[in-house]
């Protein structure tokens, strides 16, 4: 494996955990849970679900960017959320506003609690790149 198939944000969670951000297999590039992290590895946005949702797609982005990829190749998401029924129309605007037209398939699972405290969401996701960008 070369250091283009594996993406990491260089944040201490991910030598901690032991992880990384994505790594490519063949076609497909699989993505760890994304959350609302700045570029140091502090946690932002505690207990403001829509500043966290933001954030988590703009870390998305930089995965995205570092493969060459794009938004319409994202074949399928997983969204973790705390308090999924307060936060459902919330996530439902910003799914549709990060992903315009494409539809990927996407599971959503409401849960107790996430890693950071305040944390209420963290998407993973897979990206095709044999897709159309």
């Amino acid at each position: 494996m070369t250091a283009d198939d594996v993406f990491t944000h260089d944040v201490p969670a991910e030598s901690d955990f032991g992880y990384a951000q994505a790594i490519r297999s063949g076609d497909l590039i699989h993505v760890s849970g994304q959350l609302s992290l700045d570029a140091t590895g502090d946690f932002l946005h505690a207990d403001d679900f829509a500043a966290q949702l933001k954030q988590t797609y703009a870390n998305s982005d930089k995965v995205l960017a570092h493969y060459g990829a794009t938004r319409n190749q994202i074949v399928s998401q997983t969204l973790y959320l705390v308090n999924l029924r307060q936060n459902a129309e919330a996530t439902m605007e910003g799914n549709l506003a990060y992903f315009g037209e494409h539809r990927p398939v996407s599971t959503v699972l409401g849960i107790t609690e996430l890693a950071f405290p305040g944390q209420a969401v963290e998407i993973s996701f897979v990206i095709d790149t044999k897709l159309p960008a």
